[in-house]
């Protein structure tokens, strides 16, 4: 059962919904020892879906406040049919609205001033591209996703990628040039690849989900917004 809460919010005039796991909701005493800032966390193609909770109250646990918002008003996806459906739909001004208005929700919590984003798949657009919008963000953390072109000039915050050994959603070739794209501009990558995996494979209700790739790309995921994110 996830632990932490749903929460609404307007932006542009509309409600939308994230969900929420921060420190200044837990109880008196927990996590007196805080040293980090928040996360926000951008789903992948399927919709703000149990992984994303999941994943979202893993960060919070290694003691980030995380917040996760729904970029597809409320639509989750099971199928991979239903997915392209869902991002054939998607009102992509209103998922940019709703992701800069999560990074500027979490840098107004108690505690947090300096904000890590992490994206899934088509999350991972969301997560390379808010950075240029908002100099509060430290940096980025892609799960098989990437963005390329000039973007890549307008922001300086490092990144973290996670990319599988065989993808037919983001082969090689585009990993290598997100990666030179990065470093032409200037910015620090790390790039990592993982063999015997396919695409989605650090969530566990897909069937590529490979239990000890996921593990490992969270544990240097955590290290890697520790390093970025301490006051």
């Amino acid at each position: 059962m996830p632990a932490g809460k749903f929460e609404e919010w307007s932006v542009g005039g509309e409600a939308v919904r994230a969900y929420a796991n921060v420190v200044s909701d837990r109880p008196a005493g927990a996590m007196a020892s805080f040293q980090w800032s928040g996360v926000v966390v951008f789903h992948p193609w399927w919709g703000l879906n149990d992984d994303v909770l999941a994943y979202a109250d893993r960060l919070a646990d290694a003691g980030f406040s995380v917040l996760a918002p729904d970029l597809v008003r409320g639509r989750v996806a099971a199928t991979i049919e239903d997915a392209e459906r869902l991002v054939a739909g998607k009102d992509d001004d209103h998922a940019d609205a709703v992701a800069l208005a999560a990074v500027d929700r979490l840098a107004a919590s108690a505690g947090v001033q300096r904000v890590g984003l992490v994206g899934f798949s088509m999350g991972a657009a969301h997560a390379v591209w808010a950075p240029t919008q908002r100099p509060n963000v430290a940096c980025t953390v892609v799960y098989y996703g990437t963005y390329t072109g000039a973007v890549l000039t307008r922001a300086k915050a490092p990144v973290l990628g996670h990319f599988a050994e065989t993808d037919p959603y983001e082969p090689d070739e585009t990993v290598q040039a997100f990666e030179r794209g990065l470093r032409g501009a200037g910015r620090k990558a790390e790039i990592h690849r993982y063999p015997g995996t396919g695409h989605w494979f650090a969530e566990p209700s897909r069937d590529a989900w490979q239990p000890d790739a996921a593990n490992l790309a969270f544990e240097r995921t955590a290290a890697f917004l520790r390093g970025q994110l301490k006051r």
